[in-house]
């Protein structure tokens, strides 16, 4: 591509907040290299690398003036990659010196004070940019690439799946919501579907991102479900995280759409959905168990410090999911406890958690009684008991651990490798 001696503005507009631009540096040049998002008139947010102090820097753009927002010291030899992401209000800038992506600086309260890039209209004048960081020759680049951010780990695995808990197949492929862990905690994870082939567990496609619009504002809410009906009308149940606050907790959102939510991107105006619990909660996930709908989620009554317990709510015969529902039962016994998934076991319905305190995956039945606990490992963090039951009568479940990224930069909530555990067909050896 050559030396860029001026900064660049691609046309396309990010849909959501939660951008990503890479560039293959060559050579950074005396001005540097940044990248970000940038306005019609030059302003914008930025990532940059400033060779002469050796410095990683987060920067404000307005009105042709730049404010340099945070900064850790970096040394960069070229040739190496450099990223710009954004996720929510937060700026990370990124580089791959050949060990893969590491954070080198980040900042949200800051930039956040400064700009709010959750409101569409800000969002909208922001396209994708990349080039030097200040006057003077400017980086030579052999590539740059740019969309949607994907994820540094993933949690919350989910079936997506017909009203009756089968489990829903496209193709051949399995699809099911995660969690796409990014930049920081809570605010900055979004949602999104993915598609995994059972016949090939290392193939797994990200084919959705999933964007929720309210309150004036696009946010990243996620830890839900897909429920599909055989018209293809999708039943979305979903965590309000985007804005988490512990001062106003989470609650459930819903919605009802013809929209096929199984791929591209989609930006979803959810509403409030009634459970009957004044506590906070999070996590839902719907069955329809002989012409009722069951509702499963964490109920919590505090998130500072966090404390979570499973609950499940249950509807009239004949009503739809959204209710109204009545309160089945929680397990006030445990503190640390959510994930909470709707599945057949031995033949029976059951409502499984993971207890993260006990270490032990929990199973329950209709009546939210205690009735075992599942024979599987149990993984670091709180992984989600996600079984799959498979045509052969084999079983998977899909789950995450407590891996972490960029600690030391991003803090917590960056975490999540996905692991899948398998069991033998009944009668197999």
């Amino acid at each position: 591509m050559g030396r860029t001696g001026e900064l660049q503005r691609a046309a396309a507009v990010p849909p959501a907040p939660f951008v990503a631009v890479e560039l293959d540096v060559v050579d950074v040049g005396a001005g540097g290299v940044s990248a970000g998002l940038v306005t019609a008139a030059g302003d914008g947010v930025f990532a940059a690398y400033d060779p002469r102090r050796s410095q990683a820097t987060v920067e404000l753009r307005r009105k042709g003036r730049w404010q340099r927002v945070a900064r850790r010291r970096a040394a960069l030899s070229p040739p190496f990659r450099f990223a710009f992401t954004l996720c929510e209000n937060q700026v990370t800038g990124l580089a791959d010196t050949g060990q893969g992506w590491r954070p080198l600086v980040t900042s949200r309260d800051r930039m956040a004070a400064l700009i709010d890039l959750r409101e569409p209209g800000t969002l909208a004048a922001h396209g994708y940019g990349y080039g030097p960081r200040r006057g003077g020759d400017g980086p030579v680049l052999a590539g740059v690439r740019a969309g949607s951010f994907g994820m540094v780990g993933v949690r919350d695995p989910h079936l997506v799946q017909h009203p009756d808990g089968s489990p829903y197949f496209r193709d051949g492929r399995l699809y099911l919501t995660m969690t796409c862990a990014g930049m920081g905690s809570f605010r900055q994870a979004h949602w999104g579907v993915f598609a995994l082939d059972p016949a090939d567990l290392t193939r797994l496609e990200h084919v959705a991102q999933l964007y929720a619009i309210r309150g004036g504002r696009v946010l990243g809410d996620h830890a839900g479900q897909l429920v599909v009906a055989a018209d293809g009308r999708c039943t979305l149940v979903v965590s309000s995280w985007g804005d988490f606050d512990p001062g106003t907790g989470v609650h459930v959102r819903h919605l009802s759409t013809h929209s096929d939510l199984l791929a591209g991107v989609h930006l979803l105006a959810t509403e409030p959905m009634a459970l009957p619990t004044e506590l906070s909660a999070w996590d839902p996930g719907l069955t329809r168990i002989d012409d009722r709908w069951y509702l499963s989620f964490a109920e919590s009554p505090s998130q500072d410090p966090f404390e979570f317990r499973p609950g499940l709510a249950v509807a009239d015969p004949g009503a739809g999911p959204d209710g109204p529902l009545r309160l089945v039962g929680t397990d006030s016994t445990v503190a640390r406890c959510e994930g909470p998934i709707l599945q057949r076991v031995q033949g029976e319905w059951c409502l499984l958690a993971s207890d993260g305190k006990r270490r032990e995956y929990r199973v329950y039945d209709l009546a939210m009684r205690l009735r075992g606990t599942l024979d599987a490992p149990y993984l670091t963090n709180i992984p989600h008991p996600q079984v799959v039951p498979l045509p052969d009568g084999s079983h998977l479940m899909v789950t995450f651990d407590g891996t972490p990224y960029g600690r030391p930069v991003l803090g917590y909530g960056s975490h999540g490798d996905l692991v899948i555990l398998a069991s033998r067909p009944p009668g197999a050896a």
